[in-house]
C-alpha cells in the first residue's frame, strides 16, 4: 500500500504522532553526549555549557520540535476535522514530516541552510493546513 493509498485523514494522524517520535530522536543524540561528558542524574540541565557542541545543538532542536508540534498538531486536527482530504493536505502534512526530519539533521550537523530551508517546508505543511481549513469551514 503506498502512501497516496491511505485515507487522507490517517495521514494527517499519523503525522502527528511521526512528529511526536521526531521530537525525541534528537534528544538521542543529547543522550549520547552526555554520557560522553559523564552524566549528572542531579543535575542533568546544569551540565548543558559541558556537552559537545553537536550536542547542544540536538537539545537546540529537540527544543525547536515542540514548539513547531503544538501548530502542526492544530493544524493537522483543523484539517482532519474538516475533512481535508486533498493531495495538497497529504503534501502538507508529509512536508510537516520530511521537513522536520531533515531540520534535526541539519541542525545537529551544523549546516544552516539546510536546517532554515526545512524549516521552511515544515513551517509551509503547517501553514498549508490551517488555509486549507479555513478555506473549507468559511466557505471561500
Amino acid at each position: 500500500m503506498s502512501l497516496l493509498e491511505l485515507p487522507a485523514s490517517s495521514i494527517l494522524l499519523d503525522s502527528i504522532v511521526i512528529g511526536v517520535v521526531l521530537v525525541y530522536a534528537p534528544f538521542l543524540v543529547v543522550a549520547y553526549g552526555r554520557v560522553k561528558v559523564g552524566y549528572d542524574l542531579g543535575a542533568p540541565r546544569a551540565m548543558f555549557e559541558e556537552l559537545p557542541d553537536y550536542a547542544k545543538r540536538a537539545t537546540w532542536a529537540h527544543q525547536n520540535s515542540f514548539e513547531t508540534l503544538i501548530l502542526f498538531t492544530a493544524a493537522s486536527l483543523m484539517a482532519y476535522l474538516t475533512q481535508q482530504d486533498s493531495i495538497w493536505a497529504i503534501g502538507a502534512a508529509v512536508a510537516f514530516v520530511v521537513g522536520r526530519f531533515f531540520y534535526s539533521i541539519f541542525y545537529i550537523l551544523n549546516v544552516p541552510i539546510g536546517r532554515s530551508l526545512m524549516f521552511v517546508v515544515s513551517s509551509s505543511g503547517t501553514a498549508i493546513l490551517f488555509i486549507l481549513s479555513l478555506i473549507s469551514i468559511n466557505n471561500f
